[in-house]
């Protein structure tokens, strides 16, 4: 059983990239799962959420992760989320196990490695913008002025720079999410994980979403969703099925180191689109 060890020797990098950053650049995976089961209870009254699962996801990739309700999905999206542990198998974010990692460690790494984007949005009420995606850096200790310049790119880099000073119920769903995913940006994670980010859109502002999410990964971040919505999926480079807790299917759309499906068609040829 893998266990997380109170002294781990994992040292992550501590300090946040700037907004438009990349990725720091390595030869490791991004997202390397070996044999991962988690459970919950004991005997014979033990669910088994997931049950052997191995992905590794490569740097660039852009993942999206299908199933229906207790499939294990959101199982899944808490463990490579760090949310949770599992109960036996190994997990190496970025390289780095966060297995033997103890609870500052891991909070280390989750911030700064994981950028969240959530169905429910997450933003604080009563607080701009610019404050809402300047937070993550005020919890890593960056100057006021840092802060702001980073949080500003950040909006401006989801369309967003004429709505700094806007509170969260004075913009509409689709602007919300893009708050959020700017948030999710402004510390320049290795991965943008996304648990059904459009969720709670309507077809337009899911198109604007989805249509940022594209154009972040054709600039190498690497993205994994979980998603039920095929419409979603179409949109990823790779898509993973889920069924009680196993990978029971996974299918290549689109290559690696080059663009997500969406943005490949519009650069086609009129002639040769689908």
């Amino acid at each position: 059983m893998t266990r997380r060890s109170r002294h781990g020797r994992a040292r992550p990098d501590d300090r946040p990239a700037a907004a438009g950053a990349s990725a720091a650049k390595s030869d490791a995976p991004v997202i390397a799962l070996h044999g991962v089961v988690k459970s919950y209870g004991i005997g014979d009254g033990a669910v088994h959420a997931l049950r052997g699962v191995d992905l590794v996801v490569e740097r660039g990739d852009y993942v999206a992760v299908m199933g229906s309700s207790g499939s294990g999905k959101s199982t899944l999206m808490n463990i490579i989320g760090c949310l949770d542990v599992p109960t036996d198998g190994r997990y190496l974010l970025d390289g780095l196990d966060v297995g033997v990692m103890d609870e500052r460690r891991l909070s280390l790494v989750r911030s700064r490695r994981i950028g969240f984007v959530f169905q429910s949005f997450n933003l604080i009420p009563r607080t701009s913008a610019l404050a809402n995606v300047a937070l993550p850096l005020a919890y890593a200790g960056v100057r006021g002025r840092e802060r702001r310049k980073r949080a500003l790119a950040a909006l401006a880099h989801v369309g967003l720079a004429d709505r700094v000073d806007h509170h969260p119920n004075e913009l509409s769903g689709g602007q919300q999410q893009r708050v959020a995913v700017a948030r999710a940006l402004v510390t320049a994670p290795a991965l943008l994980l996304a648990d059904e980010p459009t969720g709670n859109l309507d077809s337009r502002s899911t198109d604007e979403v989805l249509g940022i999410i594209d154009r972040l990964n054709d600039a190498g971040r690497t993205v994994l969703v979980i998603t039920h919505e095929a419409e979603v999926a179409e949109r990823a480079k790779r898509v993973l099925r889920l069924v009680d807790g196993r990978v029971v299917e996974d299918r290549r759309q689109a290559a690696v180191d080059g663009p997500p499906p969406a943005l490949a068609a519009a650069a086609a040829p009129v002639g040769v689109r689908r």
